[in-house]
């Protein structure tokens, strides 16, 4: 393993490396990324094992696809932009994208300080992945990937009012998720408090 690492010092060369084949950059590519993009993969598919099926065939096709990466731009934002497409094609072809625009206004909540003192990423990416699937996608790709309404809408087939509406309807979701895990959090509380009398 040291002399792997020793033979990629530089993103540079390993990008080179992996333009000519090389597994052994491949294996080092995959041992320095797959925990990062196994998260991205399951920010969009909540079944780990899919999940990680998933990331394989990104991997894949993060080296079919290797000669495209001209080195302008993060080498792993590009990498993570392709596992999320690998993601939402997944996604697509199983139809579990539902983009629900009948669904129910969710009241809006303003006050953020109990899920600031409380709340960790972990918690917040635990309560983003109860979101329904497609309210779930949007807000990725928004939110976390940083991608346009227009390119969510090229994404997903859909128009940029229904990405617009499925990531206002997400947040709004989101707010009465966290507010309750506060009533939670205080109930349990208050009954650990009295069983201390």
């Amino acid at each position: 393993m040291v002399k792997i690492l020793q033979l990629f010092t530089s993103e540079a060369q390993l990008v080179k490396s992996l333009q000519k084949g090389d597994t052994k950059a491949q294996r080092h590519l995959y041992e320095k990324y797959s925990a990062r993009l196994l998260a991205v993969c399951v920010r969009y598919i909540n079944d780990k094992m899919e999940a990680e099926d998933v990331m394989i065939e990104g991997f894949m096709r993060i080296f079919e696809k290797i000669d495209q990466f001209k080195g302008e731009g993060s080498f792993e934002g590009w990498m993570r932009r392709l596992m999320t497409n690998e993601a939402l094609m997944y996604l697509r072809t199983k139809r579990h994208i539902e983009i629900d625009i009948d669904a129910p206004e969710a009241q809006q909540l303003s006050n953020y300080d109990w899920a600031d003192a409380n709340l960790e990423a972990d918690d917040l990416m635990a309560i983003i992945g109860k979101l329904p699937t497609g309210y779930r996608t949007v807000f990725n790709l928004y939110a976390i990937e940083g991608f346009s309404h227009a390119e969510i809408a090229e994404q997903l087939g859909i128009t940029e009012s229904t990405s617009k509406s499925q990531l206002h309807r997400a947040r709004a979701l989101l707010q009465e998720m966290v507010k309750e895990a506060e009533n939670l959090s205080r109930t349990t509380t208050e009954v650990v408090n009295r069983l201390k009398k």
